[in-house]
């Protein structure tokens, strides 16, 4: 039976989620972020009820990707991830993108000359940003050109990158219905619009299948965080001790600070040409929950599981190490950390660590 991986933040799920799971073939095993997504912020709604809604709509099993993988940027990311995938046994990489390339092909090619795409990037001027630089590196080696407005095709490239020599079929699917940062209200609609429009009830149900869930559950953005992330920053006698911040960032963030509003706005003042907002956002995540740099955790952490998905998790876990309870032992402090920082933002928002076990949703095993 095939099995594929699915590297998803379903923040929140949506009709294109629930179509990309339609698409992919066999078990599906979803590796989700946890309470902090990508490009650096809090998830909407937490991590166990998207997991809830992932299952209910197709998967048959969701790992969490540790913090310091999932906000982080998309080489990491990917690299991470699909590291994750390899030990749970997938052979196909399912994923959205808008451009339907070969990228079988260009995973090949990577394998081939990984050495020298990486050393070529490093010739490459500072006042390019990293995507910028990765964008010139594919251009030369495997002759693609594509604009960089393109996430979800940014991260496939990633995913080549990352599937590179471990025999892991590439199955690139396109997206459907709006663009990634769409604002339109229609039925297959971006993530982005949902949350912008989450209080438009009539919308969310029309663009996501488990709206119910989406609507009843506490539901965080950045505003809920900015006092916190304020108080860091501000209190913090040595910001260049949190992970990845640098003395000229660590200057910016605490004059800017003095004057931001909102976390967006103090985005705005500290993005510059070398540093994207992306990466600026994902560096006043690691500030909000004082990240430090650690190694990532070995065991994977199961937030839940179709009967098909247990009878998986019986075969592989003779050799993967796997968390179903967090305890007394910890499975990733750093993961843990941001988890009680996340249940800050509401006062509803359940206990996300500490005996929580794997949601578990009945399908007839195969």
């Amino acid at each position: 039976m095939t099995i594929t991986g699915i590297i998803a933040e379903f923040n929140p799920f949506h009709n294109g989620h629930k179509y990309l799971l339609e698409q992919a073939q066999g078990l599906k095993i979803v590796v989700m972020s946890g309470n902090f997504v990508q490009r650096g912020e809090p998830a909407i709604i937490d991590k166990w009820t998207r997991a809830q809604m992932a299952l209910a709509h197709g998967a048959d099993l969701v790992v969490e990707l540790p913090f310091l993988v999932s906000v982080q940027s998309a080489d990491y990311f990917a690299a991470g991830a699909v590291a994750i995938l390899h030990r749970l046994g997938v052979d196909t990489l399912a994923f959205g993108t808008e451009e339907v390339l070969d990228y079988q092909r260009l995973s090949d090619v990577y394998g081939e000359k990984a050495e020298q795409m990486e050393a070529f990037v490093q010739t490459l001027p500072d006042d390019l940003s990293y995507p910028q630089k990765t964008q010139k590196m594919w251009e030369t080696f495997a002759g693609i050109k594509f604009s960089g407005e393109t996430p979800n095709h940014i991260l496939g490239l990633a995913y080549a990158k990352a599937c590179a020599g471990k025999n892991i079929r590439l199955q690139p699917i396109r997206r459907i219905g709006a663009g990634y940062h769409s604002d339109e209200k229609i039925e297959i609609a971006s993530a982005t619009a949902i949350r912008r429009h989450i209080t438009d009830k009539s919308f969310v149900e029309k663009s996501a299948p488990s709206s119910g869930l989406i609507l009843s559950s506490p539901q965080v953005s950045w505003g809920n965080y900015f006092n916190l992330l304020k108080y860091q920053i501000v209190t913090s006698p040595d910001l260049t001790q949190i992970f990845q911040v640098n003395e000229e960032l660590a200057s910016r963030i605490s004059s800017a600070i003095r004057s931001a509003a909102t976390a967006e706005e103090l985005v705005e003042k500290v993005a510059t040409k070398r540093y994207t907002k992306a990466r600026v956002r994902r560096i006043l995540t690691y500030i909000l929950v004082n990240a430090r740099e650690a190694g990532l955790p070995k065991a994977v952490h199961v937030l839940g599981f179709t009967d098909k998905g247990r009878k998986h998790l019986k075969m592989v876990k003779k050799s993967v190490d796997i968390i179903s309870r967090i305890g007394a032992e910890p499975w990733d402090s750093m993961t843990q950390q941001a988890d009680q920082v996340y249940q800050l933002g509401h006062h509803k928002i359940t206990e996300q660590t500490w005996g929580r076990v794997p949601i578990t949703i009945k399908n007839e095993v195969q």
